[in-house]
């Protein structure tokens, strides 16, 4: 998969990258780092990509 591809994420973490990139291009960051921030973002609170089965973030 080539870097950038967007491809393997659900369309509710595409929305949530878009809104959080639209949320830093407000506060005056440039909208290139604001799509890295934001897929970073996404990444760090669902783990990356299309997840399949449930109870991911499993505990105890």
């Amino acid at each position: 998969m080539p870097r950038g591809d967007k491809s393997s994420y659900t369309g509710k973490q595409k929305r949530q990258a878009e809104h959080i990139e639209k949320s830093y291009e407000d506060r005056g960051v440039s909208e290139h780092e604001a799509e890295r921030r934001a897929w970073a973002t996404v990444n760090k609170e669902t783990g990356g990509g299309k997840k399949s089965g449930s109870g991911r973030k499993g505990g105890g």
